[in-house]
């Protein structure tokens, strides 16, 4: 497993943000967890996906109008991923350590494993963003290239146009077999797995067998196996394509910087705040909808140096981030609007793609 440290010698930027962000929630006498607004959310999207969910096993719907709503619910359910599960994951939702972890097994709901997930996306991906040989999210793969130091071949040249596609069965992938595969070696990428306790075995085997009992077996005894097929397919591909455009756009776009593992010891220059805002990049911040229905994670920089402090907050945080890395001559990336996102990001694997 290699080592990987910051520079954090020079941490002006981090300790003078820090002293600001303190102050603001000091003067608003407002907690840092989530508040109303938050509640509010998770009270329309989790009914509204069981709701959903009822309809199509319940109610004699055509065809058509039956895979509209199976591709609704995998919109409302990665919206719930990243609203409800992500900030009770990062122990944001609440003050309430089991409000937390209730609602943290969201996820496992959704298909996945809060407690797989809690170590390869807080401590892996949020230490070490975009540092090829350490961050998940950009593990090197025969069919991606997301970064220069990772090995070029031939069919890269082409992943600008199948990158879609991968997006869109991720959520298969990650449900089905990522999540089978970590488990059993008992590791993420080149990081052993924390360890488990016999509960968090329990709840990894058992949360399994309810999905396969609530999204496939209850299914197709209602339904029959065709319609249960085309359902779950078009469930997961606007699920998996929802999920993984949104994440990809936070670190994976023009200007956003990326560093390597060399070796089994590598130190990187910068501190490893300064880090945060070199590697990560906001979309669509004046886009009300976006931000809602993405849970704020269009703020990715305020996130990635604030990921204990709920997502509603992150607009407001947003102008004093941007001003003090104006003081401390860091960049601060954003684009206007979620199409110049994409259009940078597929760009960038576009230019990836290239033989070098």
């Amino acid at each position: 497993m290699p080592k990987v440290s910051f520079n954090n010698k020079q941490n002006s930027f981090a300790q003078s943000l820090k002293t600001k962000v303190d102050q603001y929630f000091s003067e608003k006498q407002i907690k840092k967890t989530g508040n109303l607004e938050l509640y509010l959310k998770t009270a329309i999207l989790i009914p509204a996906a069981l709701l959903i969910y009822i309809l199509l096993l319940t109610v004699n719907i055509p065809g058509g109008v039956q895979l509209l709503l199976a591709g609704l619910l995998g919109a409302i359910l990665a919206s719930i991923g990243f609203n409800v599960m992500h900030d009770a994951c990062h122990g944001s939702y609440s003050q309430r350590k089991w409000v937390n972890e209730v609602l943290g097994l969201s996820l496992n709901a959704l298909g996945g494993n809060a407690f797989i997930w809690k170590f390869k996306h807080n401590i892996l991906h949020h230490t070490y963003t975009n540092v090829d040989g350490m961050d998940d999210d950009i593990a090197k793969s025969p069919l991606m290239r997301q970064c220069r130091s990772q090995k070029w071949v031939p069919a890269h040249r082409y992943q600008h146009i199948y990158v879609v596609l991968v997006y869109a069965i991720s959520s298969f992938a990650w449900v089905f077999i990522m999540d089978f595969n970590k488990y059993l070696k008992q590791k993420v990428y080149t990081t052993p797995l924390q360890k488990m306790s016999l509960q968090d075995h329990v709840i990894f085997w058992l949360s399994k067998v309810l999905y396969l009992i609530f999204y496939v077996a209850i299914p197709v005894y209602l339904v029959g196996w065709g319609p249960w097929a085309l359902g779950f397919t078009a469930m997961h591909l606007v699920m998996g394509l929802t999920l993984a455009l949104v994440f990809q756009l936070a670190h994976v776009v023009e200007h956003t910087e990326f560093e390597a593992a060399h070796g089994e010891v590598t130190q990187i220059e910068n501190a490893w705040a300064e880090h945060q805002v070199r590697t990560t990049a906001n979309f669509a911040p004046d886009n009300l909808f976006i931000n809602w229905f993405v849970g704020g994670l269009n703020y990715q920089v305020e996130h990635h140096l604030f990921p204990r402090i709920s997502h509603v907050h992150y607009p407001a945080l947003s102008k004093i981030v941007q001003e003090t890395c104006q003081e401390h001559g860091l960049p601060y990336h954003t684009y206007p609007t979620m199409t110049a996102s994409m259009i940078s990001h597929f760009r960038m694997m576009k230019a990836l793609g290239e033989k070098p």
